[in-house]
């Protein structure tokens, strides 16, 4: 069964958060305070998660991402995943964290049946790290991606690239694909909270190739059908891969196969766009044709495209923790 959308784009990526707490804070996600904690009871259980998920599955989506927050810092969140993983039908399940806790639960999480991992790491710098982190501790992200390796993880490593921040690190962080089988990515900044003079820190997708070109003889990359939004690059001899993704300069709504769900229940089509559908009543009647047929309301309410450009946008600022960005 496919899921298609009113514009014509298969969709069959699902953005699951299970929890929108994280242990830092980093500048571009949240506010320096943190937001407000949920109550428990606004939280999803992972009872109404697997449900979401079967559902979805059930519909067509064949990848899901775990994201928060972080969603390692959630109780038993290796059952949840080796719950996921289980679901007939579902092609890929991977997980988006910050690496703080990765370097003890890797072996879990691979014996779970999570696919792949996403880790951030924006600075390889310690002090800068923990500036744009607001608190984290560099060594322990880097243990957990080394621990994620020798767990036998493809592993993504994302660089929220930010200009007079971390931008003159580029080169450095696009070396660590030469001698082991990450893919690098390097993310533009988004500007999720509407910080003031926002605008100025925004490295543009082409400047990054441009940079990296600079460096390293690259070759582009074809996309596969549940692939995300990065344009992929090849080093030739390289171990790993780079990859450059431009949600501000060179949006790529024309291709995006992905509807997300917070840790709310909030059900959106868009990351940048206001409108969203509770999934919270439907869960409670039990029903999955119902909880179906809210799905189905989201992915035929997907907009064409946000309108978010490098100099402009228009949305309601937000925390990105609060969404699972």
């Amino acid at each position: 069964m496919n899921l298609v959308d009113l514009h014509g784009r298969k969709i069959n990526y699902l953005r699951l958060s299970v929890t929108d707490r994280c242990n830092l804070r980093c500048r571009y996600c949240m506010p320096g305070d943190g937001v407000g904690k949920l109550q428990h009871e606004d939280v999803l259980s992972y009872e109404e998660l697997h449900a979401i998920a079967r559902a979805a599955v059930s519909m067509g989506i064949e990848k899901i991402r775990v994201t928060g927050g972080e969603p390692l810092v959630r109780r038993d969140i290796v059952p949840f995943l080796a719950g996921l993983s289980s679901i007939p039908g579902l092609r890929q399940l991977v997980l988006t964290t910050n690496g703080v806790l990765l370097e003890g639960m890797a072996d879990e999480l691979r014996e779970a049946g999570v696919q792949r991992l996403n880790v951030s790491l924006d600075s390889l710098d310690s002090a800068r790290f923990c500036s744009i982190t607001r608190s984290g501790d560099l060594s322990r992200v880097l243990a957990g991606i080394a621990a994620a390796e020798r767990a036998g993880f493809p592993v993504k490593l994302n660089m929220v690239v930010m200009r007079g921040v971390n931008d003159q690190e580029i080169e450095e962080i696009a070396s660590l694909a030469m001698d082991h089988p990450y893919s690098v990515r390097f993310i533009e900044y988004m500007p999720s909270s509407m910080e003031e003079r926002w605008q100025s820190l925004v490295v543009p997708g082409e400047e990054i190739l441009e940079r990296l070109s600079r460096r390293f003889p690259l070759q582009p990359v074809g996309r596969n059908e549940l692939a995300g939004p990065a344009k992929e690059y090849r080093i030739p001899g390289a171990a790993g891969s780079l990859g450059i993704i431009t949600p501000v300069t060179g949006h790529f709504c024309g291709e995006c196969n992905r509807i997300r769900v917070t840790s709310t229940g909030l059900a959106r089509g868009c990351l940048f766009s206001g409108d969203g559908v509770d999934l919270k009543p439907f869960l409670a009647e039990g029903d999955q044709a119902l909880l179906e047929g809210a799905l189905r309301g989201i992915v035929a309410g997907k907009p064409g495209r946000h309108e978010l450009s490098a100099t402009s946008a228009n949305h309601t600022p937000f925390a990105m923790s609060a969404i699972g960005g």
